[in-house]
């Protein structure tokens, strides 16, 4: 069952999925670097947005991220640019869909199922929420993704990991159109992060 916006805060608070979308970002608001083309996924310079996954304190970060979530929602780039996240175990061990207008089988690697969803982001919200239960929907990108979900009044948290980089043109995250408003929840400092959680208001 699709979750009108008007109801999701209540039902958050019943136990329902909190839905939560997480992405790296330069501080001026780039989530890939420029010449995506000549380097492909992360653009020339944007694999420093991720640098913070390389330390002991980033990594204890994003295993608690997913060991409180229950579903993972990407895009079909992020999906194609990792080569399903390669290994067989496919990384995640739980639900992923991946949103796409290229119907594809599923996908199962390990514990890890890859399904794909053709009725654009609101379909994979509610799909994914009912696979979470009472554990949270993760949404990580790409930027088209975060920013249909937001516009649809799909996201209960925000969360953006900023890399200490100036990228100057690359993906941005957001496209210049009204937002949602924003309450901070939380800052953590990382080696090459700071990472702050909001709460968006519906």
């Amino acid at each position: 069952m699709f979750i009108p916006e008007s109801f999701r805060p209540a039902l958050v608070y019943m136990g329902m999925a909190i839905v939560e979308a997480d992405i790296s970002m330069s501080v001026d608001g780039f989530v890939t670097g420029p010449d995506l083309a000549i380097f492909p996924g992360y653009g020339r310079g944007g694999e420093r947005l991720h640098a913070w996954l390389q330390h002991e304190e980033g990594q204890q970060l994003i295993a608690a991220t997913f060991a409180a979530s229950g579903a993972v929602i990407t895009g079909r780039q992020v999906y194609d640019d990792t080569d399903g996240w390669a290994s067989e175990n496919g990384f995640f061990a739980m639900p992923v869909f991946v949103v796409t207008h290229r119907p594809h089988d599923q996908v199962r690697k390990g514990d890890t199922t890859f399904t794909f969803v053709t009725g654009g982001v609101p379909a994979a919200v509610e799909a994914a929420t009912a696979a979470a239960a009472d554990k949270r929907v993760h949404i990580m990108g790409g930027a088209s993704i975060i920013q249909q979900a937001l516009r649809a009044g799909l996201v209960d948290r925000l969360r953006l990991h900023i890399a200490p980089l100036l990228l100057g043109s690359g993906t941005a995250l957001f496209d210049g159109g009204n937002g949602p408003q924003l309450d901070l929840l939380s800052t953590t400092a990382t080696p090459e992060a700071s990472h702050l959680t909001y709460q968006v208001r519906h």
